[in-house]
């Protein structure tokens, strides 16, 4: 992040060390870093590339708000299982630099969730002027349905990544879609564009996503009728019964859409403010909840956490982010499998009362299908 006259930040890479991790890890990562207790934010967008079972890469970071004002760092790293070492090698370039005005560089540790396709890391910056240290949160966008579909068929196409645009075309002139899946049918091979609206830079990655067609479309088979009968001669006027008065015709009852269940508040899930710290007052709540799940083994839950409107909102994103984090970490330590549980933060987008309100610092579950 850079500090002085101007201020921004650091940057990561990933590595492992063996091929297939590495090249598991290679792509375009979007992303922010934050400071605690400072509304401050700094988007950053990461490509790196697999090498010979190691990462290697470019970190672009701009100021918030102010986008001439970048930075393009060289990176390298190394993996761990899911325990990630980034360090900063040199910088490349940089653009608005002003007298005082200077970039920390250092070692960045984080952790990567391969359901998400999403990396936590936290900076430790060499002791340059008022470096110290820095949080950053980046998503990256990857197909994780299935490649090919059944031409014809409507099928579920679904994406990782953070408020994701799906574009017919690499100019990002035709909208299709938004979010993390797509229900359409495909009748030959097609490339999709996605972007992500989180934290959005002068580089933001464009991500081609190219769907393959198995098999040809199913064609309507073409009815064989029947030769029509000679038909029968009209009997005479008076022998004809009286016509009956057809029965009004009954509308079919409207199907009743299976009922969807809705986000339930935990009650007495506190946080220190501006933090992601739980306060002792959690546990109760928090162990009644590990009990439900212990006794519903095939019960997966959604976290999401939320915060009040006091302050920043992009700083808001992040910090609920961190608190649904913090919520799953303890329910896993509990002995929850954390293959059961996702997590997601709204930030102060969806409040439940005016605020200024403590009751909007919530955590959210939801059932998962």
């Amino acid at each position: 992040m850079k500090r002085g006259l101007w201020f921004v930040a650091g940057s990561l890479l990933l590595a492992e060390a063996a091929h297939a991790q590495a090249s598991a890890l290679a792509g375009a990562w979007q992303g922010v870093e934050t400071l605690t207790d400072d509304p401050r934010y700094w988007p950053v967008v990461l490509r790196l590339q697999g090498i010979d079972g190691n990462l290697f890469g470019v970190l672009y970071q701009e100021v918030g708000g102010q986008d001439y004002i970048t930075v393009n760092f060289q990176m390298k790293g190394a993996r761990t299982g899911n325990s990630l070492q980034l360090t900063h090698v040199r910088k490349l370039n940089e653009t608005g630099q002003t007298p005082g005005s200077y970039w920390c560089a250092g070692a960045i540790t984080f952790t990567y969730d391969a359901a998400q396709e999403k990396l936590t890391g936290h900076a430790a910056y060499r002791p340059v002027h008022d470096c110290d240290t820095g949080d950053f949160i980046f998503y990256r966008v990857k197909l994780k349905s299935a490649a090919t579909v059944t031409a014809g068929a409507l099928s579920t196409l679904r994406v990782s990544g953070r408020d994701v645009r799906w574009f017919a075309d690499a100019e990002l002139k035709q909208p299709v879609n938004t979010g993390n899946t797509y229900r359409t049918k495909l009748t030959k091979a097609t490339t999709f564009y996605l972007t992500q609206g989180y934290y959005p830079s002068a580089e933001s990655p464009v991500v081609p996503i190219t769907i393959q067609v198995a098999g040809a479309a199913k064609k309507s088979p073409r009815a064989t009728l029947p030769t029509p009968a000679p038909a029968p001669k009209p009997a005479p006027a008076d022998s004809l019964p009286p016509a009956a008065t057809p029965a009004p015709p009954v509308a079919a009852a409207p199907p009743v859409p299976a009922p969807t269940p809705a986000p339930v508040v935990l009650p007495k899930v506190l946080f220190k403010l501006g933090k992601a710290e739980l306060l002792p007052e959690s546990g109760p709540a928090l162990d009644k909840l590990v009990a439900d799940l212990q006794a519903n083994p095939a019960l997966r839950l959604r976290v999401a956490g939320h915060t009040d409107r006091i302050g920043e909102p992009g700083k808001n994103q992040v910090l609920s982010e961190q608190r649904a984090a913090a919520v799953k970490a303890y329910l896993v330590k509990a002995g929850v499998a954390a293959a059961r549980l996702e997590t997601i933060g709204y930030g102060d987008s969806r409040p439940l009362y005016p605020s200024p309100d403590v009751r909007n610092r919530r955590v959210e579950v939801e059932q998962l299908p």
